[in-house]
Order: C-alpha cells, then sequence, then structure tokens
C-alpha cells in the first residue's frame, strides 16, 4: 500500500502541485485526511506542542507517541514521520530506529535531514525497504542560524550535488527548506523526484506548511507562512464565553444536566 501512495506522488511531479502538512494528532489527521497528499508528523511537534526552543530536543518516544495517534486519523493521505536529531547518526542506529518508528506507527515513510554526508544511511535505509524524503536548505537538527539558502553560484551548485546525491541514494521526494526561487527552480527542474518547498517558492513540486502556523495558533508567523485562519482569537473568544457563563450561572443549564 505503501509504495502505491509513494508512486502516486512521483508521478504528480509536473502535473499536479503537492499538498503536504503537518500533524500530531488523531482530530488534526482526520480533517486534513482528505485534503492533503503528504501529512508530516514533523518534529516541529516540539516548539508548537511543547514549547521547546528547538527541534532538537524531541525524542524518539514522543515522536512514535504522536504518530500512532495520527496513523489512527489517517487512510488516504501518505504519512512520513520525522526522525528526531541523533536518531540516525550511523547506518545501524538509523536502521534500528527506522524499523522501530515503521513497526509501531505503520507510516508510510520517514524523513532525514541532510547533513551534506549521510547519503550512506538514506541509500541503506531505502534497500532495507524503509520509504525515505530528504530535506535539504534549512535542516534545523543540523543548523542553529535561521538564512536563506542557495543565493550564490556556489551555494546553488552546493544544493544541487546535495539534491542529486538524495536522489541516487533513493529517497522518493525532497524537501526544499529556506531555498532562494532561483536555486529551488534549479534543483526541481533537474530531478526526476518531487521537491516539496517551505519558504522555497512555488517553483517546488508541492508545498508544506506547519498546520499550526497557518491557523494562527503557533504565533509564529515568518514570511513564507500564509495565515488562513486566526484561531487564537476564536479560542480565546470562546474560553471567554464560558467564563462568563458560568460565573453568571448560565452554565450548566437543566438541559445540561443529568
Amino acid at each position: 500500500m505503501s509504495l502505491n501512495k509513494i508512486k502516486k506522488i512521483i508521478n504528480k511531479k509536473e502535473k499536479s502541485k503537492i499538498v503536504c502538512l503537518t500533524a500530531y494528532s488523531k482530530n488534526i489527521a482526520k480533517l486534513l485526511d482528505n485534503q492533503c497528499d503528504i501529512v508530516l508528523v514533523g518534529d516541529s511537534v516540539a516548539n508548537v506542542l511543547y514549547g521547546m526552543k528547538n527541534t532538537n530536543e524531541i525524542l524518539l518516544e514522543t515522536i512514535i507517541k504522536h504518530a500512532k495517534a495520527v496513523r489512527l486519523g489517517l487512510k488516504k493521505s501518505l504519512m512520513v514521520v520525522d526522525m528526531p536529531a541523533k536518531t540516525y547518526r550511523s547506518i545501524s542506529e538509523a536502521k534500528k530506529n527506522a524499523k522501530s518508528i515503521i513497526k509501531k506507527t505503520k507510516c508510510d515513510a520517514v524523513k532525514i535531514e541532510s547533513n551534506k554526508i549521510n547519503f550512506k544511511i538514506i541509500k541503506a535505509l531505502v534497500k532495507a525497504n524503509i520509504p525515505v524524503m530528504g530535506h535539504i536548505g534549512f535542516t534545523p537538527q543540523f543548523k542553529k542560524k535561521f538564512k536563506i539558502f542557495g543565493k550564490t553560484s556556489l551555494e546553488k551548485k552546493k544544493l544541487l550535488y546535495e539534491a542529486i546525491s538524495i536522489e541516487k541514494a533513493g529517497a522518493f521526494s525532497l524537501v526544499l527548506e529556506c531555498v532562494s526561487e532561483s536555486a529551488a527552480r534549479l534543483i526541481t527542474n533537474k530531478l526526476k523526484i518531487p521537491t516539496i518547498g517551505i519558504g522555497s517558492s512555488s517553483s517546488c513540486d508541492g508545498q508544506i506548511l506547519v498546520t499550526d502556523d497557518i491557523l494562527g495558533l503557533s504565533g509564529f508567523y515568518p514570511k513564507f507562512v500564509k495565515k488562513y485562519l486566526n484561531l487564537n482569537r476564536l479560542i480565546f473568544k470562546a474560553v471567554k464565553n464560558y467564563k462568563q457563563d458560568v460565573e453568571k450561572q448560565y452554565f450548566p443549564l437543566k438541559k445540561h444536566t443529568y
């Protein structure tokens, strides 16, 4: 089943845009299932739900718990799970942890951030029948300072080499995070596998954002995020109304009572 879903994603390249969002719970996953081609259980859960300073603090066990919940809400979308930092430092470690993720969550694939040298790890996982999504540009697990990648000719060449190396290693898709438009276009045109952009222009084959960001829940709104809703305001209003109802004894009424 996973392979069929992955083939569909690959076949969308140059035909139709790929839609991706993140999920960390069953309820959100159910809402995304009919709309998204790919749902990512991202290590961004560290910042979004746990208030951690960066994604490096999230544990494998925590990602697995959230992925198990997401699996309950997904039927159609391809489900990809981020491999947390320091869970794929060697081939043996990567295999052990990736197999654990696949077995416990029943996800379709894992995502690995590139550090420009872990191509052999991707190749080993693919050889072990574990589908891999790659990730280049701004890779939070390996880079502390945020910047735009691929501005100069040299940077573009290095990014392209990295992207091609990941494709050759067997990845079925590649996330481009905060890559310049010209670099994203170059990479997308050169690769046979689809590129998924986040802050990397419409030149990519698809787009991914953090769901909490587009709903106005996270408080994190960089330039590349479009806020489609202000749930913060709506939730605040609902809680305020509830508070008033309780204090004025408008709730619970007889119809709310057993």
